[in-house]
């Protein structure tokens, strides 16, 4: 359950309770009072963790060497967080002589202009930040990538099995179990309030090589090694 979606239940009741799974910076958006005591019905798990968005940056370089700017994808109505992932992103692109930049888009159109006006020199790349908007339109930011030949980093698994380059972020199958966990907890007389909001605790490291092979990419051993998943 995303940010939009926690938002809206409660516009219709402060009295059910509602277990979220992938909302980044509760407390910032209004959903709990505290990460340690969320204090109304809601509670859960948070997928933001500041780090992995550098993480993103570093397998972008280790991947396409060559890349010294990247496009940052999002969009700032679904993705009203967006600096907190945007700060570490541009720390993390200082430290490998690369330039990260916010890229908002509101539509496909907006994407489109976007990854069309990335191609040519300096050779340029793609992060698509952890957003509803890129999830649901990764098929076009996927595509584009290809059609351009613009390396591109991704938050989740799905991108990658999608045709997406690489992806490195939350396990979000580990998340939906530990959400399930907290159900139970609360059906057997726990209460939200007192259910301490948690981070993520697994991560993952897909590799498609299908796509690298066709954007002219070799991977290092030393990444491939590092990979949970490598898609053939």
């Amino acid at each position: 359950m995303t940010t939009p979606s926690v938002k809206a239940l409660l516009r219709e009741t402060h009295t059910i309770p509602i277990v979220f799974s992938l909302v980044t910076d509760p407390v910032a958006q209004g959903l709990v009072e505290s990460s340690d005591r969320p204090g109304g019905n809601v509670t859960g798990f948070t997928i933001f963790e500041p780090e992995i968005s550098g993480k993103l940056v570093q397998v972008l370089k280790e991947i396409a060497p060559e890349t010294v700017r990247a496009a940052v994808i999002f969009n700032p109505e679904t993705a009203p967080y967006y600096k907190l992932y945007m700060n570490a992103i541009k720390a993390a692109a200082a430290s490998v002589a690369m330039k990260a930049f916010e890229t908002p888009a509101h539509s496909r159109v907006e994407i489109e202009a976007a990854m069309s006006a990335l191609a040519g020199e300096p050779p340029a790349g793609v992060i698509a930040m952890s957003d509803g908007f890129t999830v649901i339109h990764r098929d076009l930011i996927i595509a584009l990538a290809a059609r351009y030949r613009l390396p591109a980093a991704y938050p989740f698994r799905f991108f990658a099995a999608d045709g997406g380059l690489i992806s490195h972020g939350v396990d979000l199958r580990d998340m939906q179990r530990r959400a399930a966990v907290y159900v139970d907890r609360i059906l057997k007389g726990a209460k939200p309030a007192d259910l301490p909001v948690e981070l993520p605790a697994k991560f993952e490291l897909i590799i498609n090589l299908k796509t690298a092979r066709a954007l002219g990419l070799n991977i290092p051993a030393t990444l491939l090694g590092r990979a949970d998943e490598v898609i053939e």
